[in-house]
């Protein structure tokens, strides 16, 4: 805090010296004005007295000799003094023998000199003989006029009240020098050290000893601060360690340092507030040891309790993917996933911690082997509070416990189901590739201006054993969350080449093939090796092997991805951007990704007929691409109607079952031929 210059000790002192200083001066000055006044007084008296003692004694003689002229001589005598005023000769009972007077001195100060020194003075001395009988004849009688003392009397006033004031203000300024380098600069000092003491941790910076003032009272003050704040931060440790001590002891498990049921409650409660603003799932998972009472009784209880927390350091690996981690009490955990997608990501969560305790633990050189069993609630499909959704978790974990143990159960019967099967399909799908269950079918890409057959976009299929036909949108995304994607995109990338290779030696040499790329496919540092290799391995021409990325994929991580496209279109691949429009910030990255084709997504074109705002957005597209020099390839298309409209606004190519559904290698291979025989009758 900055003390304000005129508030400081400093000022305010210095104000109450100088006042302090005019009143004293002032007083002082007015006490020697008076005392002055007097000497003046004094002084008109001494003079009226030297004067008369001067003309006595002519005055007496012309008094005597009743000399009228002397008498008038002697008057004169008198009034050569500038003060004299009026003056006479003569016998008070008789007629005055010789007088004069003249005006009183008119001056600018004479209204204070009359008040204080009065505006004239009179004074008579009595003529008498010498003879030893003292004959009195009458008196000598003069009138000063206090003017001109007056005027001396007021210059000796100014000069002793301005030196008096003068004197009191040196003075005090001396004492406020002493006093200001004495205590207030050192007090000054003491404050700067102690604004910059750290209210945390008061002892850190101490208040440095003064100079000069170690031993008295300045320096007594800094050791007792000095001590003060180090028993103030001792104080302060304490109560934090007591209050952290006992928050611990309210909120957290005391044997694995978890917290407990109340603080999940509450953290889970944030969790929640945060989902629904961002509507995302979250996943309550109560994990409830398998038989841990019989452990407890076959090893002890103290090996019990090492058990525990040799398993809240497995499940705190999992801290990646959680959102909070807790001990319910006894052989109960509790873990909250928060922000996911969909439920399958709570299912591997699952399966995770159940695999993590296939391990063994070791402890006091015993190998134990735990089981446990999950019940998974969802929000907000099975509940929008934090005590709803534990309650749900711990019933499903004791219903799952009285079937069949060390297994993961959600809420909801049929979401368990739908896991369940993921899980199995997940499974499947590991060995799916070497069983040749995986396979292409090709779909026709048709150029508008020549209705030719310009490319074929590959597509993958997966025909399951026991469940038929699986659908893309399922299997894609297990095959990228257990990264054998991998392998499976290169063995697609294999087949599309080999068949485009065929095709070309077929005599279809301006064919070009389109494969799509998953988000993980595209991120993989070893993408443009393995494209480059397949195309100098089938000798395709650069511009043949198109591949088509999402604008997902390209969010994930736009500079990695865009130094990996242009690693692609290095190796000769044509790069298009698949499902254009559906994404979050296509027009920001557009421009500045080495794209060659958009690829309008078939949701904008399916209902451009009918939808005024998809057909907007399917022109700005189309503008959009013919602006960047991109070609633009319409998905999706069906009925004339849409083909006609997308024409008109300038489309490049189309693509959808108005000419073909996807065909096998032999159909789409008829397909060729038939179309170049059209094309053939057409000219």
């Amino acid at each position: 805090m900055k003390l304000e210059f005129k508030n400081s000790l400093s000022i305010k002192l210095l104000r109450i010296v100088l006042l302090s200083a005019l009143v004293v001066g002032g007083v002082l000055g007015c006490a020697q004005i008076v005392f002055d006044a007097y000497l003046t007084r004094q002084a008109v008296d001494e003079d009226a007295k030297q004067i008369l003692n001067m003309f006595r004694d002519p005055s007496t003689q012309a008094l005597y000799s009743l000399d009228r002229e002397m008498a008038m001589q002697v008057i004169e005598g008198l009034f050569k003094d500038d003060a004299l005023h009026k003056a006479s000769i003569g016998h008070p009972n008789e007629t005055v023998l010789a007088e004069k007077t003249r005006p009183l001195q008119q001056t600018s100060s004479r209204w204070l000199t009359d008040f204080i020194l009065g505006q004239e003075r009179s004074f008579t001395t009595p003529l008498v003989g010498s003879g030893p009988d003292r004959e009195y004849y009458g008196d000598l009688s003069i009138t000063l006029d206090t003017a001109t003392y007056g005027q001396g009397f007021l210059t000796n006033a100014v000069v002793l009240l301005l030196s008096g004031v003068l004197r009191a203000l040196l003075m005090s300024l001396v004492v406020y020098l002493i006093y200001h380098w004495l205590l207030t600069k050192p007090l000054s000092k003491m404050i700067q050290h102690l604004t910059s003491i750290n209210p945390d941790h008061p002892s850190e910076h101490l208040i440095p000893q003064l100079k000069g003032h170690e031993s008295n009272e300045l320096g007594v003050w800094v050791n007792t601060a000095n001590q003060l704040l180090a028993s103030i931060e001792r104080n302060a440790h304490l109560r934090l360690e007591a209050e952290s001590s006992l928050l611990r002891m309210a909120q957290y498990d005391f044997l694995t340092g978890l917290p407990n049921r109340q603080q999940l409650q509450t953290q889970l409660s944030k969790i929640l507030i945060d989902s629904g603003r961002s509507q995302r799932r979250v996943a309550v998972l109560c994990v409830g040891l398998d038989d841990f009472k019989g452990i407890n009784e076959q090893f002890g209880y103290q090996t019990g309790d090492q058990l525990l927390q040799a398993l809240t350091d497995r499940l705190r690996a999992h801290s990646g993917s959680l959102g909070a981690l807790a001990r319910l009490g006894g052989d109960q955990f509790a873990l909250v996933q928060a922000h996911i997608e969909q439920p399958y990501e709570a299912a591997e969560l699952a399966q995770g911690i159940l695999d993590d305790l296939e391990t063994t633990f070791s402890v006091d050189q015993q190998n134990i082997r735990l089981r446990a069993t999950i019940g998974i609630t969802l929000y907000p499909e099975d509940g929008d509070t934090s005590e709803q959704l534990l309650q749900k978790a711990e019933q499903t974990m004791t219903l799952a416990k009285s079937r069949s143990r060390n297994r993961y159960q959600f809420y909801i019967a049929s979401v368990d189901r739908e896991m369940r099967r993921r899980r199995e399909l997940e499974k499947d799908l590991r060995d799916a590739l070497l069983r040749n269950q995986l396979y292409l079918v090709y779909q026709p890409q048709i150029r508008y201006s020549d209705h030719r057959v310009v490319g074929v976009e590959a597509l993958l299929r997966w025909q399951h054993p026991e469940h038929g036909m699986i659908p893309p949108d399922l299997f894609i995304p297990l095959a990228e969350a257990n990264a054998s994607i991998i392998d499976i995109g290169e063995w697609a990338l294999d087949q599309a080449c080999c068949q485009l290779r065929d095709w070309h030696d077929q005599g279809f040499t301006d064919l070009r093939m389109a494969v799509n790329l998953s988000t993980v496919q595209l991120h993989h540092a070893e993408l443009p090796r393995v494209v480059n290799n397949l195309l100098q391995m089938y000798r395709l021409p650069p511009g043949s092997l198109e591949l088509e990325v999402t604008e997902t994929s390209l969010m994930e991580d736009i500079s990695t991805a865009a130094q990996h496209l242009l690693s692609l279109r290095r190796s000769g691949a044509l790069i298009a951007i698949d499902d254009f429009g559906t994404g979050y910030s296509s027009l920001s990255y557009l421009k500045s990704l080495p794209l060659d084709k958009i690829k309008i997504d078939k949701s904008f074109v399916q209902d451009l007929i009918d939808d005024d705002d998809d057909a907007t957005i399917v022109r700005a597209i189309i503008q959009l691409g013919k602006s960047l020099g991109m070609q633009v390839i319409a998905e999706g298309v069906e009925t004339l109607e849409q083909e006609t409209y997308v024409i008109s606004e300038g489309c490049h190519e189309g693509q959808g079952y108005l000419y073909s559904k996807p065909l096998g290698a032999r159909e789409l291979g008829a397909y060729l031929k038939q179309a170049q025989r059209n094309n053939a009758l057409n000219m």
